[in-house]
């Protein structure tokens, strides 16, 4: 009786195993949309593997989404060292085969009869091991019955560690509902300055890329189209100081505080448009010089890059010192007392003085690059080196005009290498290293993306 009962509750083990990991495998491939909407980061963490896929029910304390093992691994260290010698002889006797039953977590331990094929059948104690604790227990222990204690430490500290992700886990799920709510409240109060953020970020971005393009056609540009860019950042520009006109948003922009203390998003929102905005006006002048050098003779397109970097880095740091009046107002607040507004903003302003001398000094290598008139990349080539090298720049494959000698010997025109240099330090042909590392070149027009909030 004891035996078939042992064999049933056998086939019922092993009858469930397919089905659980079929259950397993299709939850890793068909995303769960409806679990998702319930507990997204538990299910998404899930999905990558880095959690054990739960049932399909609510969690609970009941169900946690870590299924707890029964048995620890000392209890199973003990259970497998209690098998004397005597029954592993006896077993080994009846014609050498020993089929050895391996019963879930979930059924009590105890002594179970295993079948042999002998006329004999000798019991062996049974342990309540599931597969993943039988395949740990096989991994743990060599030939000889001893445990490997780095396995058993490794796979402890994986489990909690896969517990406290769990943990964290739920906690996002259940602070996040919350936390949306207050994100659209916080937006529907401030949902004028959202827009305006967002607007003139986009006009920003695109901006740019329209000033990065027009300097990449060199000679092909149109004058018309420049103006026409020019007008349109223009009118930008006013319209929105004008919308904003009640805001205090010109005091800054001449380094004068505002008249009265701004709370914190409206110092933020002020910030955020001045500095936008100044880097409007700087795209306005860069496109001035691109139709200054487009009428030019001889377009002297590096030295046009050389101004376009300087534009920049003066641009760099005026907006390095554009917060500074609105923070100064905003820490120098008499309401927390003297003492510590004081303090507040002395720490302010040194922290400030410290980030800015990297700007002056990035401004000064800039304006001593543009009165440099040599070339630090190489020097001017003779009319012999030119018919030399066969009067064929190898970048634009024309004429060369104004040939430059790099030098690792090879000549290219003074535009071509000019803007070459302006993405790399090496020579196009060679690839050795001919440029040094300098002042970093803004010569293709573009303009710093980054927020200056400080």
């Amino acid at each position: 009786m004891e035996t078939s009962n042992g064999a049933n509750s056998d086939n019922s083990n092993v009858a469930s195993l397919p089905s659980s990991s079929s259950n397993g495998g299709n939850s890793r491939i068909q995303f769960p949309f409806l679990r998702f909407i319930r507990s997204p980061i538990s299910t998404l963490l899930e999905h990558t593997g880095v959690l054990r896929v739960r049932p399909d029910h609510p969690y609970s304390e009941a169900h946690p989404l870590i299924p707890e093992n029964t048995n620890s691994n000392a209890q199973i260290l003990n259970n497998l060292n209690s098998i004397n010698s005597n029954d592993i002889s006896n077993s080994s006797n009846n014609n050498g085969e020993v089929s050895i039953r391996i019963i879930g977590a979930g059924e009590q331990d105890g002594d179970r009869v295993v079948e042999s094929d002998g006329e004999n059948d000798q019991p062996v104690s049974g342990l309540g091991l599931g597969t993943e604790e039988s395949v740990e227990v096989t991994n743990g222990f060599n030939g000889n019955g001893t445990s490997g204690s780095s396995n058993e430490t490794n796979g402890e500290s994986s489990a909690y560690q896969r517990y406290d992700i769990q943990q964290v886990a739920r906690w996002i799920e259940q602070i996040l509902p919350f936390s949306l709510l207050l994100l659209v409240v916080f937006i529907r109060q401030h949902l004028q300055g959202f827009f305006a953020t967002i607007w003139i970020t986009a006009i920003l971005f695109k901006s740019n890329d329209i000033v990065r393009k027009q300097t990449a056609l060199k000679g092909e540009r149109k004058i018309s189209v420049l103006v026409g860019f020019s007008v349109v950042f223009m009118l930008h520009v006013f319209g929105i100081y004008w919308w904003y006109r009640k805001d205090d948003l010109f005091y800054s922009l001449f380094m004068v505080p505002p008249k009265a203390v701004p709370p914190f998003w409206h110092a933020i929102f002020i910030i955020l448009v001045n500095d936008t905005m100044v880097r409007q006006v700087a795209m306005i002048l860069k496109l001035v010089l691109l139709i200054y050098y487009k009428n030019c003779r001889g377009h002297n397109f590096r030295r046009q890059g050389q101004m376009l970097t300087l534009v920049e880095y003066t641009l760099l740091l005026y907006r390095a010192l554009l917060p500074t009046p609105v923070w100064y107002r905003f820490f120098l607040n008499k309401d927390y007392g003297s003492l510590f507004s004081s303090l507040t903003t002395g720490l302010y302003l040194t922290f400030k003085l410290t980030s800015i001398v990297e700007k002056v000094q990035s401004f000064f290598a800039s304006l001593k690059a543009l009165s440099r008139k040599e070339i630090h990349y190489g020097s001017h080539a003779t009319s012999e080196q030119v018919t030399a090298a066969g009067d064929l720049c190898a970048i634009c494959q024309e004429k060369m005009h104004v040939p430059i000698l790099l030098r690792c010997k090879h000549i290219f025109c003074e535009d071509c290498v000019s803007e070459w240099f302006e993405r790399e330090r090496t020579c196009p042909l060679c690839r050795a290293l001919v440029r040094p590392a300098d002042l970093r070149s803004y010569g293709d027009g573009s303009t710093s993306l980054f927020y200056q909030l400080f």
